[in-house]
């Protein structure tokens, strides 16, 4: 029986519990065990508190991140919030910032102002809306200046493990989160991820880009084209269609795929996705491209009963290679543009074999 995968939240969730369990210490409340937190969405979450800390002038909160089954390089690292509340206003007001392992911001394209730190809008109303909510419900009369410091104590290593430096947020983490909850393996933020680079990549003058589907594409990429700019390289992971669609709408010139012959050929039968366990390749098809080129019709059924994408490669015959791969990139660029609309947009193709040679370029 195949075992559910199970949820966790968002640093922006994980922000957002600090804030207001540190706050309820510092109005003079018991510390919490746990927390009842305002999703950016409709609904509510509780979550466990680590530790709280009282000081003279200042309460600290600590939550630890739980990312569910989800990879996530924040899974189990300390989330602090350090509130204070200043006297001095005849209003209410939440000042929000971000401290030690908080990414600033020093490229243009994201939603977050170039020197603010990496706080995205929607965990920022969050983390906003829970403080309101904690005052609301233990001192609706209060007045004066709420001053939430987020620390992620952690953050500038685990930021190593991210794209951030990419994106030119720099120092640490970014607090993210649209809808307060950790979906394993969601396509939907990788899908946010795509688009995100793509925005700071336009914003910063790139009109060129370089598509790769994993990590081991873009290092190949990077070995043989080392002066290529890394803002320029964005990792589109199976998201054939949503990849090209954005790129479209962000109007840029060019885009250059690098990848392995079995998403190649997946790209050049029109597969939106590629993974896998959604979209599998038919053989019998490929067999019937590859008669068409009239080259070396004897192992065409043994194409059709192939297994993977890399063994009819390795089935081909050397000199047969170049025409094979040929094919398969025109067909992949015509469904590249397809999925733009018919722009005006260039397609290249940059074939891997999985020692890191390159066995094709178009």
């Amino acid at each position: 029986m195949k075992k559910d995968l199970r949820e966790g939240f968002t640093t922006g969730s994980a922000a957002t519990a600090a804030a207001m369990s540190a706050l309820r210490v510092l109005l003079g409340g018991q510390p919490p065990e746990s927390i009842k937190i305002p999703l950016p969405v409709k609904g509510s979450l509780i979550i466990p508190v680590d530790r709280t800390e009282l000081d003279q002038d200042s309460a600290r909160a600590v939550i630890i991140k739980d990312a569910g089954d989800d990879p996530d390089a924040t899974h189990g690292h300390e989330f602090h919030a350090v509130v204070q509340f200043i006297d001095n206003s005849e209003e209410l007001r939440v000042e929000l910032s971000g401290g030690v392992g908080i990414g600033k911001i020093t490229l243009p394209g994201l939603p977050v102002p170039v020197g603010e730190p990496a706080i995205n809008p929607a965990p920022r109303k969050q983390i906003i809306a829970g403080v309101l909510k904690e005052i609301s419900e233990t001192t609706p009369n209060l007045r004066g200046i709420i001053k939430v410091r987020i620390e992620v104590p952690r953050g500038e290593e685990i930021a190593l493990e991210t794209m951030n430096s990419r994106l030119g947020i720099l120092g640490g983490i970014s607090i993210l989160g649209t809808q307060g909850i950790v979906r394993p393996f969601s396509h939907a933020s990788w899908k946010a991820s795509i688009a995100q680079a793509l925005s700071v990549a336009r914003a910063s003058g790139v009109e060129e880009i370089i598509f790769t589907t994993g990590r081991r594409s873009e290092k190949f990429y990077l070995d043989h084209f080392p002066e290529t700019q890394p803002i320029c390289m964005i990792q589109a992971a199976d998201f054939f269609n949503w990849s090209m669609r954005q790129a479209e709408l962000k109007k840029f010139r060019k885009i250059r795929w690098s990848l392995f012959i079995g998403k190649l050929v997946k790209h050049a039968m029109g597969f939106p996705y590629t993974h896998a366990k959604d979209w599998s390749i038919d053989f019998p098809l490929l067999a019937s491209w590859y008669e068409e080129l009239n080259i070396n019709t004897r192992i065409t059924a043994q194409i059709a009963g192939a297994n993977t994408a890399r063994q009819v490669f390795e089935m081909i015959p050397k000199t047969d290679k170049t025409a094979f791969a040929d094919m398969l990139i025109s067909k992949a660029q015509i469904n590249a543009l397809g999925f733009t609309g018919k722009s005006n947009m260039s397609i290249e193709y940059c074939l891997f074999d999985f020692d890191g040679n390159i066995l094709h370029s178009l």
